[in-house]
């Protein structure tokens, strides 16, 4: 969110910040999908169903990057079409949505220790 801020005042260029934001991307993707696979193996089915969207979207992003671009975020492009809009949105979104998920894990891992 704050390189994409930086980005909108003009106080980076779009390479760097495109670069700062598509090293992450990958590891996101990566890290995203195993939190998923393992709250299905350990059959916490909300957390889950929770995380399967979110995981779904990632992955589907990081795939539908059109040959030519740098990656998920394109210098070229991030400012044509609102697409800078749109990035910081889902970045707000995701942001409430992992702190969602920080807090239903505390709250479990809480209850964990409090019944063994």
């Amino acid at each position: 969110i704050i390189t994409l801020s930086d980005l909108e005042c003009d106080y980076i260029n779009a390479r760097s910040c495109c670069s700062k934001l598509n090293k992450w991307v990958v590891s996101e993707v990566i890290g995203h999908a195993v939190v998923t696979v393992l709250m299905l193996l350990s059959l916490h089915w909300f957390i889950f169903l929770l995380n399967l969207p979110v995981a779904t979207w990632n992955i589907y992003r990081y795939i539908m990057v059109p040959s030519g671009n740098m990656g998920v975020f394109d210098p070229t492009e991030i400012h044509n079409r609102g697409q800078l809009k749109s990035h910081m949105k889902e970045a707000m979104i995701k942001l409430g949505f992992h702190l969602l998920c920080f807090f239903m894990y505390l709250y479990s891992m809480i209850l964990a220790l409090i019944n063994d």
